[in-house]
Formats: structure tokens, C-alpha cells, sequence
């Protein structure tokens, strides 16, 4: 029996770059001997088991038959019989095909540390082909390494686009979909994992609502770069540059989808575009099974982000409307997230990206100045049930009003 750390951790090890986990392959063992280590077996399909003092994955080496569609659609194989080579080969690219063994020297049969060096995500093997969740799974890992100057081999990019007009891509599960977005979403160039999608056609399936938005023009006025699509990206790369936080990334993607239900005889113009996304944002969350805390930020983001761009033009009442209509006076914390994905919109425009962004303190001095309101002094003064929201709004106008006085 022998052991082999593999995948990401042997990836990550190679290219200096944070190992976050770890997983472990092993040859010439069966899962009573594993068992009979103290090793705890997940799932009764897949021949994967707990270290009874790590926790990390231990799983035996496989081999795997298409057996149907999408990404369930396999035959797992596990025997002592099964090498080590025979198991790397069933994986996606050839950056995750490496191992190391007990002795720490590594065991790369596919040269995936030839394409660390070359910085190209390139498949294993055809066999990348029968799984349609791969098509994401490379668009992730260029997100991931973007920044590196990580590119999709040319080879490869023809067989996510193959994957891609096979249909395979509706037979995953929203909740894998969504499982490998949210991670793309998390890493360094998010604004990568959609062109990628773009480019190979996997967005139309479960994006379209971001995949029509390509073609779509803007006034040049505003937005030098025109295209809807091309400031989405901006947006959102951006947005990345802000904040780590996956929820405010995501409504800074999904900040401008009404603009893809303008008709086109309306363009470049699209009045009520931030309304119109709201809708737009429900069937996309929806279709994807999305938590509801990302979805409601997404959609406070998209009614509201013009009223924050325009705050210096705004009356006081219209202000402390969008205060207590985007629930800042409760959920200050949230209320920070809109403004980032807001100044990411402003940013992510040809000629803007370094620009300042005055309106998000403007809108924390407003914020700031309704909280020095007593509501038990409002009472002491007498005010009773309705009275007192009406009185605490009216103060709130007057306060906002007489800022800087």
C-alpha cells in the first residue's frame, strides 16, 4: 500500500500558491484494510474514506466508464490492481494530474508541471469530454489563475466548446452549477470564469440573462466602452479590487441585467433598466437555486445603484427614501456592500477605473446623521404608535437637510 498527496495541493505546492487542502490517493490498498486503520468511509459509491485523526480525504485508485449523460453518468472502479497512472488520467486538467509520494518526489506521467511552466490549462486526456461540469471547472481555474497569466490551451478550448454545444451542460444540477460560480466568483479574476463561458457558449444554458447583455450598446456619454457585456466584466473585475465578499461581487455582475430586456428600438438608451432588473435577477436566482441573502443584495443593488451615483443631486427626502427603503438604518453592514457594488459600477467604465468615488461617504454622512436620532425622546415628547415612524422620518429629512450647517 502506498500513498500519494495529489491534485490541487501538489498544483498549488508547485506554483508557490496558498494550499487550502489537501487530498490523498491510495495504490495497492482495499477499504477493509482502510477500515481496519481507523479510516471512516464517505458515500457508499465512491471509494473515499476520513483519516481518523486529520479528516482529510483518502480515496482509493479508481478508474472511471461513462455509463450516461452528464456528471453522475460514470462507473466507478477501486481494486489493488489500479495504478497510480491509471487514476491521474481520469482527471481534468494536466496541473491537477501530479502527485507526490511519501518521500516527497513527484510523479507527473501527463507533464503538468511542463504547462505550470508553460502556464496553460490543458486536459488529461479525451476523457475530459464525457464530463459536462469540466466546461466550469476550467473556466474556474482560469479565474483562479488569471492574475499568473494562466491560458486555456487551444485544444482544449475546442472540446469545452464541443461539451458546450452537446446540450451536457442541462444535465447538471443548480446546485453544482452554482457550487462552482460561487467559487469562481471568490477568486482573484471573477470577470475570467464568464468570458471563458462566453467564449465556449456555456453561459446560454444556465446564464442567459448575462449572456445577452454582449451586443447591447450604452450611451457613449457614460459608458466609453459602449457594450453592456464588456462594463459587466469591468464591473465586476473591479468589484473584485473592493471587496473579498462573494455576495457583493455577484450583485455587481448582476447589476445592470434589466438593460437586457430594453427593447432595442430604446437603445442606447434604457430608462428603467434598474427596476426591470429586478425580475431578471429572480429568474436568473431562481433557475439556479441561489441563497437569498445574495439574492435580495442583488437586487437592492439593482433598483438603487442610480440614485447612490446621483446623491449630490438628490433632495433630502429622496435620500432618506433610499436609506430606509434599502433597510440601511437595520442592516448597516449590508448597507456597506451596496455601496461598494456601487462604486465598482462607477469604476468599471473605460477612463474611470482610478476615479475617486465621493458618493458612498456622502451617503455613510447621511446614514450617520439620522442615527443621532433618540426614538425614546421622540416618545418622551409624547408621540404615540404611527406618530412616532412619522416624526423619526421627519427629523431624518431635517438632519440630512442641514449636514455640514
Amino acid at each position: 500500500m502506498k500513498t500519494y498527496l495529489v491534485g490541487g495541493a501538489v498544483r498549488d505546492k508547485l506554483l508557490d500558491y496558498p494550499v487550502t487542502e489537501k487530498d490523498w490517493v491510495v495504490v495497492g490498498a482495499t477499504p477493509n484494510e482502510l477500515l481496519n486503520q481507523g479510516f471512516k468511509q464517505v458515500g457508499k459509491d465512491f471509494p473515499v474514506f476520513l483519516h481518523p485523526k486529520t479528516g482529510e480525504e483518502y480515496a482509493l485508485a479508481r478508474t472511471e466508464r461513462k455509463s450516461g449523460s452528464g456528471h453522475q453518468g460514470f462507473q466507478v472502479f477501486a481494486s489493488k490492481d489500479v495504478t497510480l497512472e491509471e487514476d491521474l488520467i481520469r482527471r481534468d486538467l494536466t496541473i491537477n494530474a501530479m502527485a507526490l509520494d511519501e518521500n516527497g518526489q513527484l510523479v507527473d506521467p501527463y507533464n503538468g508541471s511542463k504547462d505550470i511552466e508553460l502556464k496553460l490549462l490543458r486536459h488529461v486526456s479525451l476523457a475530459f469530454s464525457e464530463d459536462p461540469l469540466r466546461v466550469l471547472r476550467v473556466a474556474r481555474f482560469a479565474a483562479r489563475y488569471h492574475h499568473l497569466g494562466f491560458k486555456i490551451a487551444e485544444e482544449t478550448q475546442v472540446l469545452m466548446k464541443d461539451l458546450s454545444r452537446s446540450g451536457e451542460l442541462k444535465t447538471l444540477s443548480a446546485e453544482r452549477v452554482w457550487k462552482e460560480t460561487v467559487r469562481a466568483i471568490g477568486e482573484k479574476s471573477p470577470h475570467r470564469y464568464f468570458q471563458v463561458l462566453r467564449d465556449c457558449g456555456g453561459l446560454i444554458d444556465w446564464f442567459p440573462e448575462i449572456e445577452c447583455l454582449w451586443g447591447i450598446p450604452n450611451p457613449e456619454k457614460w459608458h466609453p466602452e459602449i457594450d453592456t457585456g464588456v462594463h459587466t466584466m469591468m464591473v465586476l473585475e473591479q468589484c473584485a479590487l473592493l471587496s473579498e465578499d462573494t455576495s457583493t461581487r455577484f450583485a455587481a455582475l448582476c447589476h445592470d441585467l434589466g438593460k437586457g430586456v430594453t427593447p432595442k428600438d430604446q437603445w442606447p438608451s434604457h430608462r428603467g433598466h434598474e427596476k426591470n432588473g429586478v425580475a431578471v435577477i429572480d429568474e436568473l436566482t431562481k433557475r439556479l437555486k441561489i441563497p437569498t441573502s445574495f439574492t435580495r443584495l442583488a437586487k437592492i443593488v439593482s433598483e438603487f445603484h442610480l440614485h447612490l451615483h446621483r446623491v449630490e443631486e438628490l433632495t433630502p427626502k429622496t435620500i432618506v427614501k433610499v436609506l430606509e427603503k434599502t433597510d440601511a438604518f437595520r442592516k448597516p453592514e449590508r448597507f456597506e456592500r451596496i455601496l461598494t457594488a456601487c462604486e465598482a459600477d462607477f469604476r468599471g467604465r473605460t477612463g474611470f477605473e482610478k476615479r475617486d468615488y465621493p458618493q458612498s461617504q456622502l451617503m455613510r454622512n447621511a446614514l450617520e446623521a439620522c442615527k443621532e436620532i433618540s426614538t425614546s425622546e421622540i416618545i418622551r415628547q409624547g408621540y404615540e404608535g404611527k406618530q412616532i415612524a412619522e416624526e423619526i422620518h421627519r427629523q431624518r429629512i431635517s438632519r440630512v437637510k442641514h449636514i455640514g450647517d
